[in-house]
């Protein structure tokens, strides 16, 4: 059981890490608690009681005071973050005990654990502004869709923001192959398979693969062709709490994995080549995505078959214009460079690229 006080709301870290702060002497409740830090990659520092230098009760970011220290804390300074931890669920006095310390929330475990794992784990790794997360989707096969997904990653992360690309198409062949990691060291999709409830973004990051820059969550060379739902929404949850960008190669085929990412998504945009056929096919990978993304472009790749243009194809589509996807002239070669799409700041492609995020960033509230 977790409830709320009546209280100011908690203090935000700023995007800063910090140490949680536990005040008891329940060995047995010091334990759990312990370990539910542990759970959320937090070391905190112990007391019996308030802090005899006062610091650290004022600059933990989050105070975990048992049910047994609340008389013992009762005279310290007031403060946010607070929040009084009990076992014993009849308890009613709680609830004056929490008024008395100035705690924001009263929590009773084990019923409370998820919430509170999560909470401590938002102060551990900071809580800053989400990522900018768009999704890529082609409008027909060999439409370009993670040929772009590439190109706007590499250039999020030639302007300095975090970044992480995210392969969401089991059957694609694998975004470290087309950015040349395939044998780079790091975790693949299959590696996070069984993973529920959080997901430590830093830890998340750090396990992945880095290619020009950014980091990569991509397939292995193995089996395996799909992730449980419940991974897919950890795993990008995790991302996402780092700030930044995340770009989402999806694939055209939707299942329960492909829908939770879909969630997660603050824009999509659809690649669509400019021929009837692949406007067609668009409009019906456009119906199911509409569906779950509230903010669904459309970007046109030429050339173009007579009579179609990009203001065309997206008025047929229905759909607000992305902008035309210009051509990568060093990806047609016979022996492409051994560069990735969009690494050459100066291509077609690469400005594209800039233009795209220069927008959505304005859109969505400025840097990340």
């Amino acid at each position: 059981m977790a409830g709320t006080v009546t209280h100011d709301p908690s203090p935000a870290t700023g995007g800063r890490p910090g140490r949680p702060l536990i005040v008891t002497e329940d060995a047995e409740l010091l334990d759990d608690l312990l370990r539910l830090c542990a759970a959320a990659g937090a070391t905190p520092e112990v007391h019996h009681g308030v802090p005899d230098h006062g610091g650290g009760w004022e600059a933990a970011p989050l105070v975990l005071v048992g049910d047994d220290a609340a008389r013992r804390v009762h005279g310290a300074a007031r403060r946010r973050g607070v929040v009084l931890v009990g076992r014993d669920q009849d308890d009613s006095g709680v609830w004056k005990r929490a008024v008395q310390i100035g705690a924001d929330h009263v929590l009773m475990l084990p019923d409370g654990e998820q919430w509170l794992v999560d909470r401590i784990a938002d102060v551990a790794e900071g809580v800053g502004r989400p990522a900018l997360t768009v999704g890529i989707i082609g409008g027909r096969g060999g439409a370009g869709a993670s040929t772009l997904a590439c190109a706007l990653a590499v250039t999020s992360a030639r302007q300095g923001l975090r970044t992480l690309l995210v392969d969401a198409d089991p059957l694609g062949g694998g975004l470290d192959v087309l950015l040349g990691g395939e044998t780079a060291e790091g975790l693949r999709w299959p590696a996070f398979a069984a993973s529920r409830g959080r997901v430590g973004g830093g830890a998340l990051e750090e396990s992945l693969p880095e290619l020009h820059a950014l980091r990569v969550l991509s397939w292995d060379r193995g089996d395996c062709v799909g992730i449980p739902p419940q991974a897919v929404r950890a795993v990008l949850a995790a991302a996402r709490r780092r700030g930044g960008t995340v770009v989402v190669d999806l694939p055209r085929r939707l299942d329960d994995g492909v829908a939770e990412a879909l969630a997660q998504l603050d824009l999509a945009v659809l690649v669509v080549p400019a021929e009837l056929r692949a406007v067609a096919a668009a409009g019906r990978v456009a119906s199911a995505v509409g569906m779950v993304v509230r903010d669904l472009r459309v970007a046109v790749r030429g050339p173009y078959a007579p009579g179609l243009d990009d203001r065309e194809v997206a008025r047929l589509l229905s759909l607000p214009l992305a902008g035309e996807v210009p051509v990568e002239p060093a990806l047609l070669r016979p022996h492409p460079a051994p560069e990735p799409p969009g690494a050459s700041g100066r291509s077609p492609l690469a400005r594209f690229c800039t233009t795209f995020w220069e927008q959505a960033l304005v859109e969505a509230g400025g840097t990340r």
